[in-house]
């Protein structure tokens, strides 16, 4: 089996448009949420989210063409971009045949599909679509429109699984590089679901936080008084390449994919397995595929989204593989940060925990005011203030409506 680096990363995140900014949002423990601009939320039971600001599609893409995209795809574009340049490729000197692009979105282009609606259904009813309406909605629009920008002729699809979807798309990466069927492969996801049926949509399920007279703090995982999560949108991408093809090129190395694996909790279609049987099982695993025990593992990005239920469950499988190891990590949540980014969240969480490994520190887990009885006080769940720790290996959780369970880890070089 091959070994396989990161050697670029590119985001766009409610606490930052680059690299740089995220970056600097991570360790200052800045909040994205603020009320919603992208649309009147004046009737809705949440009217606050983490969006992206100041991001101008013009700015960085042809007038044109950005128009013709919905705006999870121009996420991906304008993140993908980053991460290439990051990267330090040459494209005029690699094989595009060897180079593939593996990207997630857990909805896809939603904003697109209900003004679509709107404009048309709910008017007259004569169907008179935009052209543009199926190639902007389709998740897989966006491996397929970096794909064309770049010319990249390997390996292109997309991975659905809602909040896991840019940790199967990793972990797919992962796999294709380390079997020698790629050189390269553009991997991560976007989302931007900040929309009329989205928030209605999480609403109705009671899953997004209420707290609209302190939006600010209102994604406070492991907080006694937490009442959901805070909706996000963004991009992160990373550019996974064979270990010997990227040393050949001198390239920067992040860290390298150690192992990455996948299970399903096979339990409810929205909430998680109360013991954690399927994290349990993903963790397992993911330490077993990158041949590491629980003592390498310096520090664990959690799914974390701030849900009652889901935040208990997984400290409770964490201290089952963990054993007595569990309170000599560190563990947070960026989520508290930048909200639930869906299908996004496990690229972009990925990025945070290369980022901590690079400079030396502990993302927080912000706005934490009230001990949760029901979760072990000794575990260190990084509240309030980042720490400066080195760290060496970190584990990356991500789980998705339907009971699907991702777990990645990465290690310095």
């Amino acid at each position: 089996m091959k070994r396989v680096v990161i050697t670029g990363i590119g985001t766009i995140t409610p606490i930052g448009n680059s690299i740089a900014e995220f970056k600097d949002g991570l360790e200052k423990g800045l909040s994205g949420a603020n009320l919603i601009t992208l649309f009147d939320a004046t009737l809705f039971k949440t009217k606050f989210a983490c969006e992206v600001k100041g991001f101008v599609a013009e700015d960085r893409l042809d007038r044109k063409e950005a128009r013709r995209l919905d705006r999870f795809t121009q996420f991906a574009m304008v993140a993908s971009a980053d991460a290439i340049l990051d990267s330090g490729l040459n494209l005029d000197a690699i094989n595009k045949d060897r180079v593939g692009v593996i990207w997630a979105s857990g909805i896809g282009g939603l904003n697109t599909l209900e003004k679509e609606v709107e404009e048309h259904i709910m008017g007259n009813g004569t169907p008179k679509h935009n052209p543009f309406l199926i190639p902007k909605m389709i998740s897989d629009i966006a491996a397929g429109q970096i794909s064309i920008q770049y010319g990249f002729r390997g390996i292109n699809y997309a991975t659905v699984s809602a909040c896991a979807s840019s940790s199967h798309a990793l972990m797919n990466a992962f796999d294709y590089l380390r079997l020698g069927k790629a050189d390269i492969i553009v991997t991560g996801g976007s989302e931007a679901t900040v929309t009329k049926t989205a928030v209605g949509g999480f609403n109705s399920m009671k899953a997004l936080s209420e707290r609209n007279d302190d939006f600010s703090t209102a994604s406070r995982p492991y907080d006694k008084d937490r009442d959901g999560f805070v909706l996000g949108e963004g991009a992160g991408a990373l550019i996974l390449e064979e270990y010997e093809h990227a040393k050949r090129r001198g390239a920067n190395i992040y860290a390298e994919v150690m192992g990455a694996a996948a299970t399903a909790d096979a339990y409810h279609i929205t909430a998680p397995h109360p013991e954690g049987f399927g994290v349990i099982n993903v963790m397992n695993l993911v330490l077993e595929d990158a041949k590491m025990v629980p003592s390498d593992i310096d520090y664990i990005n959690t799914h974390g989204t701030s849900t009652p239920l889901g935040d208990v469950a997984e400290l409770k499988a964490i201290k089952k593989v963990f054993g007595d190891y569990a309170t000599d990590l560190n563990i947070s949540s960026t989520k508290s940060m930048t909200g639930h980014l869906l299908g996004a969240a496990g690229a972009v969480e990925s990025i945070a925990c290369l980022l901590a490994m690079k400079y030396g520190f502990i993302p927080p887990t912000i706005n934490h005011f009230t001990d949760d009885p029901d979760i072990d006080p000794q575990l260190n769940l990084t509240f309030n203030e980042a720490q400066q720790k080195k760290v060496r290996a970190i584990l990356c959780n991500t789980f998705g409506f339907g009971g699907h369970n991702a777990s990645i880890i990465f290690r310095q070089v």
